[in-house]
């Protein structure tokens, strides 16, 4: 992940970065995704309805990280600016206000608590994004995104296994704090180990040169929306994200109440069907991605639209599977089609705009992902199931995931479409 003309201990400098940023992401995904394994419990200890399960592990979090994200990487954008520490900083918060959950007493004090784990995460990915698009070469770009974003399946994993573990052997409070607490000490490995490859008398340069530190606020989202592929990819990223949060957070409960697993068993089993289906997926995403699109640049979106295209009859037998081992089983292939978009989409985002201004494209994309993605999957899918609940009792989550299903055309048409302007629009800005 390399470029061949960066001698040994720069790629060494390369690797341990791209290691250390995957350590972060994936207690990034732990800490994010572990109240969906523990939403069930929760809702019974604090006596919640599906749509307040639905506020609480979507829009409280979503909301304010999308907020902060783009002034977050309009300061990650800035040449003096030492990305790896505001990631420590960043870290440290988020892992901080998770163990804090744990002592949440109420449905208010849990729902500021996750607000804080937003807080944190706003300034994670925009700047460890900008950071790796800065130290590997263009045509790595999307296997280096890629395995930085094989955090979300390996932390999504590993929440639910240990999430679902200790909400058995303990209690859900308790797996806030023993999932919390860890990443502070991560912080302060990334605080001292990472160097950001900017020159440290990047100011001192920028005065002599009489340039700003980084591009105007307006100018930089004037580059980011002027493209016509980032506008339909944030098209597609949006739905894709709205449909796998939702899913996620609805698939852990569908397996509960419909199957009558313990948060336990469904950490385990989903977790590992999650993670191994989602690490592949995302890894060949990104190989798929490098490797035809080097062919022809439209191939970089190739392999998200066909695999989301795939994934839809496959989905839908599968929530209709009568016995729960069934219907792991054939969530696997849709859970590996469904992975493909992670690097390809990344990396397309940081390939359409100015180099000054690929903070500012990852939050963006961020922001519209994390926003209508996490921030209303889980909300409108919870709502929904309390509409349908009058008619289909607790196999309402099944019919609300049916639709989630079928919803995944969407995405599909929009990787399509922005794929047919990659070839005018990819890596032609600097």
């Amino acid at each position: 992940m390399a470029s061949t003309n960066v001698g040994t201990a720069g790629q060494r400098s390369v690797r341990i970065t791209l290691w250390t940023l995957l350590a972060v992401y994936i207690f990034n995904f732990i800490d994010r995704q572990i109240v969906n394994i523990l939403a069930e419990p929760i809702a019974r200890d604090l006596k919640l309805s599906d749509t307040q399960i639905g506020l609480m592990t979507g829009l409280a979090f979503a909301l304010f990280y999308t907020l902060l994200g783009i002034p977050i990487a309009r300061y990650a954008d800035r040449a003096t600016t030492s990305r790896p520490r505001l990631i420590a900083v960043a870290l440290a918060v988020w892992s901080a206000m998770t163990a804090l959950c744990g002592l949440a007493q109420n449905f208010v004090q849990l729902l500021l608590a996750r607000i804080g784990v937003g807080v944190g995460e706003a300034g994670c990915t925009p700047p460890a994004h900008s950071l790796i698009s800065d130290i590997v070469p263009s045509e790595k770009r999307a296997s280096a995104l890629a395995f930085y974003s094989l955090g979300i399946p390996l932390g999504s994993l590993l929440g639910m296994v240990i999430g679902g573990t200790l909400a058995d052997l303990m209690t859900w409070r308790d797996a806030f704090v023993i999932v919390g607490l860890p990443g502070v000490g991560l912080a302060l490995l990334v605080w001292f180990v990472l160097k950001d490859p900017r020159r440290a008398d990047a100011a001192a340069v920028l005065r002599a040169q009489n340039q700003p530190a980084a591009l105007p606020l307006g100018e930089a989202l004037k580059d980011v929306m002027g493209s016509r592929a980032f506008v339909l990819l944030l098209f597609a990223g949006s739905a894709a994200a709205f449909l796998s949060y939702g899913k996620t957070t609805w698939t852990t409960i569908f397996f509960q109440r419909t199957h009558d697993l313990t948060p336990g068993q469904v950490g385990l089993w989903f977790g590992l069907l999650g993670g191994v289906g989602g690490m592949l997926g995302t890894w060949l995403g990104g190989y798929l991605a490098d490797r035809f699109g080097a062919i022809n640049r439209r191939h970089v979106l190739s392999a998200p639209a066909i695999g989301m295209a795939l994934a839809v009859p496959l989905a839908i037998a599968a929530y209709h599977a009568p016995s729960w081992p069934l219907a792991l089983a054939l969530l696997f292939i849709p859970t590996v089609f469904n992975s493909f978009y992670y690097g390809p989409c990344y990396s397309a985002a940081q390939g359409l705009v100015p180099i000054k201004a690929r903070a500012i494209a990852a939050a963006t994309l961020l922001f519209f992902q994390n926003l209508i993605g996490l921030g209303l999957g889980p909300l409108f899918f919870g709502m929904l199931s309390d509409w349908l609940q009058p008619s289909f009792g607790a196999d309402s989550v099944r019919y609300v995931l049916y639709g989630a299903a079928v919803l995944g055309l969407v995405p599909a048409f929009f990787f399509w479409r922005c794929s047919l302007h990659l070839d005018a629009e990819l890596d032609r800005k600097g």
